[in-house]
């Protein structure tokens, strides 16, 4: 998704304008979701990147997404842009501790 969402619409209150655009954010996110996943993916992964008006767009957290829209109402801009791109990514794999920890523990016992 890459688009200039309005903050400010005719005969719509700025509440339920920001109101609208976090549903339709929410609902695209739940349909990149739903995605089929390729074999060797675990989950999906979203690039973020938000502008106010007419600045140049930077990256942020996807946990951000709100907070970003939020303060874009609370500064009384007349638009914003918002991209996010989904990508599939593969959880890296933990190594085990605990291993390690038994010995070191078995180390301490012995003494």
């Amino acid at each position: 998704m890459k688009k200039t969402f309005k903050l400010k619409q005719e005969n719509k209150h700025p509440d339920r304008v920001v109101d609208s655009i976090k549903y339709e954010v929410r609902k695209y996110i739940k349909r990149e979701k739903r995605k089929t996943l390729p074999e060797d993916k675990d989950f999906w992964f979203f690039d973020c990147k938000f502008a106010i008006g007419d600045d140049e767009p930077k990256e942020i957290e996807f946990a951000d997404i709100t907070k970003s829209i939020d303060e874009a109402a609370k500064s009384e801009a007349d638009t914003f842009y918002l991209e996010i791109l989904a990508r599939a990514e593969k959880r890296p794999e933990k190594e085990e501790k605990t291993e390690e920890v038994e010995s070191e523990d078995e180390d301490k016992v012995k003494d």
